[in-house]
């Protein structure tokens, strides 16, 4: 789920903010959006329980700067037995200036390994405007993504540009994302999209059935009857949240159900940046209570 952007110098001011306290700059956001401070003290609620592991463990907590690292996390997807579901490793570049195009393949996915939305998908490089590419990535990685929202787990990255094999269709269509919301190692739910091609998204919860749980909007409106047809490898994509998520309270793993099977996305620990004010209230006290700090 995107992030709700912020003008740009609102963004500024909280973004110097982080430099100076960013536990000062997380109480800011979280009025701003909630109208109200966190309950950081003795938290309830999925987001304050994650903004105050964000502050007080995710910036030295090694192993979970590793796994939001998308170019670091490859190795312990395969360490925990899931490299079969990882996409080819084309290239790593230090810079965009690094990229050798003329050895990339027609079709590709590019991106830097910090924070998120910093990607290049690319059905036909034929196609593709290498300068503008090129001034787009210089453009992201001068960002200081993590100071946006005082997420400590991206600071100090040492930013890489990864190139990995292209997994859409032939007609261009990229794969469903399916995102597992995982507790304690054990993956309760996934969230899916429909919609999205024809330009109206819903999302929806499901379990581990692939039955609709009504802890959203979405799901809240959707028809009486309402159902979708359960993937062929949810099931083993359930295994691999699991397996993935072993060892920490709470973690969102995305993966993609393709024709070729799972493949692995990436591991969120802070989705929205802990700030989600579209989740219903309801449902984050809920998760909150799922979750063991």
């Amino acid at each position: 789920m995107k992030k709700k952007k912020i003008h740009s110098g609102t963004r500024a001011f909280y973004t110097a903010l982080s430099y100076l306290s960013p536990a000062l700059n997380t109480r800011l956001l979280f009025l701003r959006k909630f109208g109200r401070l966190p309950e950081l003290q003795n938290p309830k609620t999925l987001n304050e329980k994650l903004l105050k592991l964000k502050l007080e463990r995710f910036g030295s907590d090694e192993l979970v700067r590793r796994c939001a690292d998308k170019y670091r996390v490859r190795d312990f997807v395969r360490q925990r037995g899931c490299g079969e579901t990882l996409n080819e490793l084309i290239a790593v570049y230090d810079r965009p200036e690094d990229i050798r195009w003329e050895q990339l393949p027609e079709r590709f996915a590019m991106k830097w390994n910090f924070g998120c939305g910093y990607n290049i998908i690319c059905q036909d490089k034929a196609k593709l405007d290498i300068p503008e590419t090129v001034k787009q990535l210089k453009k992201w990685g001068r960002e200081p993504f993590w100071a946006y929202y005082s997420e400590l787990q991206y600071r100090n990255v040492e930013k890489k540009i990864i190139v990995e094999e292209y997994i859409g269709d032939g007609d261009g269509r990229l794969p469903e994302d399916y995102k597992f919301y995982c507790f304690n190692g054990k993956a309760y739910c996934c969230m899916v999209c429909q919609g999205r091609e024809e330009g109206w998204p819903r999302f929806y919860f499901m379990d581990r059935d692939f039955q609709l749980l009504r802890i959203n909007r979405d799901s809240r409106n959707a028809p009486e009857d309402f159902s979708l047809p359960k993937p062929r490898d949810i099931d083993a994509a359930y295994a691999v949240a699991d397996t993935l998520s072993q060892g920490f309270p709470f973690v969102r793993v995305d993966l993609y159900l393709t024709e070729k099977g799972v493949r692995f996305g990436e591991m969120t620990f802070t989705p929205a940046a802990a700030l989600d004010n579209k989740r219903l209230p309801e449902t984050d006290l809920m998760f909150g209570a799922m979750m063991e700090v």
